[in-house]
C-alpha cells in the first residue's frame, strides 16, 4: 500500500485520504512527499 508524508506536520497520509482530495487531513498541507523504502547497495566479489 502507498503511503505519503506530509511535509508540514511530518504524519502519516494513507493513500486512500489522499486519493479524495490532496491535503494533509490532520493539517491541511498542499505539500506530501512519496515514502519510499531504502535501497541497499551490493557489490559482487
Amino acid at each position: 500500500m502507498v503511503s505519503y508524508k506530509c511535509f508540514e506536520c511530518g504524519r502519516e497520509v494513507k493513500f486512500d485520504l489522499v486519493r479524495k482530495k490532496v491535503r494533509c487531513p490532520y493539517c491541511g498541507s498542499k505539500i506530501l512527499h512519496k515514502v519510499t523504502s531504502v535501497h541497499s547497495v551490493v557489490k559482487a566479489v
